[in-house]
């Protein structure tokens, strides 16, 4: 396999599961030193322990990705180990409570925006310095296409996911005199863990509004953030990458 990502180190939140898993399992094998962050610490130490056994180089920090230290100790981390940070994948996300905006209490807004939006920005804040160290970077952003299509019942999450598609626009234009390009993708609904968090009625129907009448891959999704975070992308920045399955209508 092509090792686009040699000598590279990648920050990936949520990478113990899910789409983070599968993006960070990418980037290893092409190559990448690997800091995973995840809240989860059981799940984190055996998807380390997997990589490193892969014989790829992973550390493992824990924590609540909204908590600012948690972002600066990933971050140090990077820096202390290796001396730089190439890629930052921030994929930590929780859909949050379903219900209808009339009876959601608004705590439920915070909690879903603290994680999807709050712990992005933390994320962008702390490792952009480190990048424009070396004048190279590649941020990419995990929204949804219930960010850009909207979700019933879902309004905590959608509302977050738009947002960080703003966020990624907003940064990806403050660094265009940079060498580091930011962009986000908007998947579909992937049958990952976060779909535990969500009804099946909203999972039958996001997946019923995909035209091509199935979820999205991991293996899919992943392929395509990885080539967003390499250097093959470096034309396009605080763009938005669809994997919607035919389902993005703009």
């Amino acid at each position: 396999m092509n090792k686009r990502f040699n000598d590279q180190v990648s920050l990936i939140t949520g990478g113990a599961t899910g789409i983070g898993y599968s993006v960070a399992k990418r980037l290893g094998t092409e190559g990448s030193k690997l800091i995973i962050v995840d809240i989860n610490d059981e799940l984190g130490q055996q998807s380390v322990a997997e990589f490193n056994a892969l014989g790829m180089d992973a550390i493992l920090v824990i924590g609540d990705v909204s908590d600012e230290i948690i972002a600066e100790n990933a971050v140090k981390a990077a820096k202390e180990k290796w001396g730089r940070l190439d890629v930052l994948i921030n994929n930590a996300g929780i859909t949050g409570d379903p219900g209808t905006v009339w009876d959601l209490p608004v705590s439920e807004l915070d909690r879903v925006y603290r994680t999807n939006l709050r712990a992005t920005y933390l994320f962008c804040q702390k490792a952009i310095p480190l990048m424009l160290k070396k004048d190279y970077g590649r941020i990419v952003n995990v929204a949804s296409i219930s960010g850009k299509e909207g979700n019933p019942k879902m309004v905590p999450y959608s509302s977050t996911k738009a947002a960080v598609i703003g966020l990624t626009k907003s940064v990806g234009k403050e660094l265009c005199d940079t060498g580091i390009r930011v962009n986000c993708v908007t998947p579909a609904v992937a049958r990952t863990k976060i779909l535990e968090q969500t009804s099946a009625e909203i999972v039958n129907y996001m997946i019923s509004k995909i035209p091509l009448g199935r979820p999205a891959e991991l293996s899919e999704i992943a392929s395509l953030i990885t080539w967003v975070a390499s250097e093959e992308c470096s034309f396009t920045t605080a763009g938005v990458f669809d994997i919607s399955g035919g389902r993005a209508t703009y």
